[in-house]
C-alpha cells in the first residue's frame, strides 16, 4: 500500500519541475529569436556600409564603466609609446 501523501507530494514536485523546464525552454526559444533579430540588424547595417566588427566593439564599450575604459586606454597608449607605435 502506498502512502497517499507521498504520491501527492511527488506529483506536485513533478508538476513544479515540469513548469520550470517548460519556462526555461520558452526562454531558450525567445533567446534564439532575439539572437536572430540581432543578426538581422547587423546584416542590415553591413548592407548599408557600416563596419559591424567596429559596431560590436562600440556596443561592448557602451556596456563598460567609463573609468575602466579610460584606464585601459591610458595603459594601451603607454604600451604603444614604449614600443614606438605612438
Amino acid at each position: 500500500m502506498t502512502d497517499v501523501n507521498t504520491d501527492a507530494s511527488y506529483r506536485v514536485t513533478a508538476d513544479e519541475l515540469r513548469q520550470f523546464i517548460e519556462r526555461f525552454e520558452r526562454l531558450e526559444i525567445e533567446k534564439k529569436d532575439l539572437a536572430d533579430q540581432q543578426k538581422e540588424v547587423m546584416a542590415e547595417a553591413k548592407a548599408r556600409g557600416y563596419d559591424t566588427k567596429v559596431m560590436r566593439k562600440v556596443i561592448a564599450l557602451r556596456k563598460r564603466d567609463k573609468d575602466d575604459i579610460a584606464e585601459e586606454e591610458a595603459v594601451l597608449e603607454m604600451y604603444k609609446e614604449a614600443l614606438g607605435m605612438a
